[in-house]
């Protein structure tokens, strides 16, 4: 470690980009996991909810550590002198370049970490698309020795565009970008208390949410559409050292919350002022019947509701509108 390299390099300084991925980071990370088939097997896979607040816990730990240990390998390459602080084209080789300056015994050790998270991790996609797909597409109507096949050749042309792209950190800016939008009016719909909620709703505020990263770039660049509709693939980057991304990520998941909304009001009016003209019943608002102990499926769930015969009141799990 040189202590003039930490003055000169200037990575303690505040700048704008640091304070905006403050935000940025947290979103894009939160929101795209929700959309990671492993996290929910395990969630499902925990016995209790202590079970899975203690599994939880633990992983969380481990993953702040270790991704501490990974982020500040930059700044210990610079600080070190293994990266030159002029050569910013070659900044992403700056942990590799600090492994050339490790012992031996240290970069076995981290290489042995490195094959198993890889590992871990491509493990937990596998099994999350056979189960995805067994389950959710085939309803476990296709022997699963096919569907572990129809998986191994889909990783074909997933490893194929890996090679291929130029910056596959913008593939996953675009997918963080799309789970901001998407996501927060998703968990809306998971919590109890907002049974009112439809299938409406969460389209219109996902896609509202999309549609408003790009009446976002209209009005950044000046009306200018193809500067707007560019901002939704971030093509810029995280770098771009101005407002475009940041503004992207907060205009994503606010602009959905909106649009949902909005829809949401939209629809329960519509259906009031029907009900009315039909002379009906609003129903729009009404509790959905409690689930009997013991019943797990929907299918079940609907089954249970015939045998209450209850006219009055109506299910509303899975409805749209």
């Amino acid at each position: 470690m040189v202590p003039a390299l930490i003055k000169e390099s200037g990575f303690l300084d505040a700048s704008l980009l640091g304070w905006q991925l403050i935000y940025i980071l947290p979103v894009a990370i939160l929101t795209n996991d929700f959309f990671l088939s492993g996290f929910w097997m395990r969630t499902f896979a925990s016995r209790t909810d202590k079970d899975l607040w203690v599994g939880v816990s633990i992983a969380s730990i481990a993953v702040l550590l270790i991704l501490t240990l990974v982020g500040v390998s930059g700044l210990l390459a610079a600080w070190s002198g293994a990266w030159p602080l002029g050569d910013s084209d070659n900044g992403y080789l700056a942990f590799f370049l600090l492994l050339g300056q490790l012992p031996a015994w240290v970069v076995g050790i981290i290489l042995v970490m490195t094959v198993s998270l890889s590992t871990a991790a491509f493990d937990s996609f596998q099994s999350a698309l056979i189960s995805t797909g067994s389950n959710d597409l085939f309803r476990n109507k296709l022997n699963i020795w096919v569907i572990r096949l129809l998986v191994v050749i889909l990783i074909v042309p997933v490893v194929v565009v890996a090679l291929k792209s130029p910056d596959i950190l913008q593939i996953f800016l675009i997918s963080d970008l799309v789970s901001a939008a998407v996501v927060p009016v998703l968990v809306i719909g998971l919590s109890e208390k907002c049974y009112w909620w439809r299938g409406f709703d969460f389209v219109v505020g996902s896609l509202g949410g999309i549609f408003t990263v790009f009446l976002f770039g209209l009005v950044y660049y000046h009306g200018d559409a193809t500067l707007a509709s560019k901002l939704l693939i971030l093509e810029g980057g995280l770098y771009a050292n101005d407002w475009s991304a940041f503004g992207a990520f907060v205009a994503a998941p606010f602009g959905g919350l909106l649009w949902g909304f909005g829809a949401c009001g939209l629809r329960l009016a519509t259906l009031y002022i029907v009900a009315r003209v039909k002379g009906h019943r609003f129903d729009a608002l009404d509790r959905p019947i409690p689930r009997r102990p013991g019943v797990i499926s929907e299918f079940e769930d609907r089954e249970a509701e015939r045998v209450l015969e209850r006219p009055d009141d109506k299910a509303v799990y899975g409805k749209f509108f």
